[in-house]
């Protein structure tokens, strides 16, 4: 089995481009019998090559070790046997999931006898640039396959060997299925120059997802010449309302922000109203054991130990053990300072007052809005979609996780008896 996005020194991206291109003919037309095979077949493969995957990701994880990399960062990279048996079983769970090629998204008769029906259909090529999270192969090729379209990826240097390992077990098994290998499709160029060129294939790429920091995100904005769906920062928000119950809000909270507190759905960001922050603050500070807080000068009145946060602060997704803490006097106040600061992640309100849930869903400007619960629910397979290839903070195409159905596109279809137009 060849290495996938392997190139000699004449074969260009765009070579790349147009493999990837002919496989997202075939996949448009594959059966959903076919896709499922194929993930299956897929999931054997990946488990079957666990010890090589491992190994692979052993020699990544030294490289970052000596590179003083964060713990944080290393845990995203990191994979172990259950790791992998989890991206297998996520492959396996695609296939109960419902194939939205195909769907009639709505159909209709005009007065002239014109049946019209909206159909969903694959987008053809999705590529995906990503750092650190060598899962994302995985879960991208199922994603894509299951929605008939190739998947083109482009992982970090940090992620190679993971990436290549992982990458080539499901291409044998894309081929174990009769389906062309190049399905999925990686390019091992991990240059920055070869980034650039992958974002610019306007001839191959049919939509840009990309997974990673600012620094890609910018990237994207200033070189990309494809349609792309951004994959933003997650600066969530957790407002605990004057009518909140303190043992659910500290529950949530916890939860939250310390669950897993290195992904873009952690809590970033505490607001707390000023009628219960006497009580609330010093017991949640407690609580959040082994969290720095960073708050305003309210805030640190009531508990010493919080440091003085920056205006930074207040934007800032830290994907670590820190967290910003700010006190207002009413929900107005709170939600002009989440949508001001929000990156249109996820935000949350902890409230048994019903009026201002309401209003708080109504006027937060993101992705998602949850009341009284964790903001780490917003998530593909939390949300029944089955394993995400992103959370879009857009609003064009895609918002939220981004599961099978956002991987479409629709096309209409008119039936007519020799209708002619007038």
């Amino acid at each position: 089995m060849t290495v996938p996005g392997e190139r000699s020194n004449t074969e260009s991206m765009q070579y790349l481009g147009a493999r990837v291109k002919a496989a997202s003919a075939v996949l448009a037309n594959i059966t959903t019998a076919e896709k499922d095979e194929a993930l299956k077949i897929g999931a054997d493969c990946l488990v079957a090559a666990t010890s090589e995957i491992l190994e692979a990701n052993c020699a990544d994880i030294e490289r970052a070790q000596i590179a003083g990399t964060p713990d944080t960062v290393i845990d995203r990279l990191r994979l172990d046997t259950s790791r992998v048996d989890a991206m297998g079983e996520g492959l396996r769970q695609l296939v109960a999931l419902t194939d939205p090629i195909g769907k009639i998204v709505e159909q209709w008769t005009r007065p002239n006898g014109l049946e019209i029906q909206k159909v969903r259909v694959p987008l053809g090529v999705v590529a995906i640039i990503y750092e650190n999270r060598p899962n994302v192969t995985s879960d991208a090729f199922g994603l894509c396959l299951k929605s008939g379209n190739a998947a083109f990826l482009r992982g970090s240097s940090a992620a190679i060997d993971s990436n290549i390992a992982i990458a080539r077990a499901l291409r044998e098994g894309i081929t174990k299925a009769g389906l062309p290998e190049d399905a999925l499709m990686l390019v091992t160029d991990t240059s920055y120059e070869a980034a650039i060129e992958f974002m610019q294939l306007r001839d191959h790429i049919d939509c840009l997802i990309p997974r990673g920091g600012p620094s890609l995100i910018n990237s994207i904005l200033d070189n990309a010449k494809v349609p792309y769906v951004i994959d933003g920062d997650g600066n969530c928000h957790v407002y605990v309302d004057e009518a909140a119950d303190l043992d659910l809000a500290t529950n949530v909270i916890v939860n939250a922000k310390m669950q897993r507190p290195s992904v873009c759905n952690a809590a970033e960001s505490l607001v707390v109203h000023s009628q219960i922050a006497p009580n609330f603050l010093p017991r949640i500070t407690n609580a959040l054991e082994g969290v720095e807080l960073v708050g305003d000068e309210r805030s640190r009145d009531l508990v010493p130990s919080i440091q003085p946060a920056t205006e930074e602060d207040w934007s800032t997704e830290y994907l670590d053990l820190k967290m910003s803490v700010r006190i207002v006097d009413n929900i107005d106040e709170a939600i002009t300072h989440i949508n001001k600061h929000s990156t249109g992640h996820s935000e949350a309100i902890i409230s048994s007052n019903q009026t201002a849930t309401k209003e708080f869903a109504r006027r937060v400007d993101a992705a998602a809005v949850l009341v009284n619960t964790s903001t780490r629910f917003v998530d593909g397979e939390e949300f029944g979609f089955g394993a995400e290839i992103g959370i879009s903070t857009q609003k064009l195409h895609a918002r939220g996780p981004m599961g099978l159905e956002q991987l479409t596109t629709t096309k209409y279809i008119v039936n007519g008896q020799g209708q002619t137009r007038g």
